[in-house]
């Protein structure tokens, strides 16, 4: 399944836009409910307008999609949140976890820009996105570029990046 076109005006840097956007009231959830330092999808699933709650849905079912092997499943249930709202930072955070444990680290760095791009400010998510980007670096890499964000999630979030990596379910 193809990913959502995100088209802004011609000289428009994407920040710009994306700030238009969210003015608009396509915006993040705002501070999600935090367990362990990190941010659990379920606990906010109900927030937000109807496109939001919608693309939730469909993140969550790819995380259980996810949590049970299913990569394909889970990954097409991730473009299709973004289908519906592409300004779902929840929704490029998983395709960016996936991304960078089970398929293509450098994609998933570029999907892990857009979900902190979209959660500026939103310190529940800071633990997942220095883990995943520590993860990614390691992986096409970058260890001595990794080591400070993955110290950065073991910090905030000790339980759940004590592994260092962020199952389906603990983002659930």
């Amino acid at each position: 399944m193809a990913r959502p076109a995100l088209r802004r005006p011609a000289g428009t840097p994407w920040l710009l836009c994306l700030a238009g956007a969210l003015a608009l009231g396509c915006q993040t959830v705002g501070a999600a409910t935090q367990r362990g330092g990190t941010v659990h999808l379920a606990q906010i699933a109900g927030s937000g307008d109807a496109a939001r709650r919608a693309s939730l849905r469909l993140v969550l079912s790819g995380l259980d999609a996810d949590t049970a092997g299913r990569s394909a499943e889970a990954s097409s249930q991730y473009e299709r949140a973004l289908q519906v709202d592409p300004t779902n930072p929840y929704a490029w955070l998983a395709l960016a976890r996936q991304e960078v444990f089970e398929g293509d680290p450098d994609r998933g760095l570029a999907d892990l820009d857009k979900a902190e791009a979209l959660l500026q400010g939103d310190e529940s998510a800071a633990a997942n996105i220095a883990g995943i980007r520590g993860a990614g670096l390691r992986a096409v890499g970058q260890g001595a570029l990794a080591e400070p964000f993955m110290r950065e999630a073991r910090e905030r979030a000790p339980a759940v990046w004590a592994d260092g990596k962020l199952d389906a379910a603990e983002l659930r």
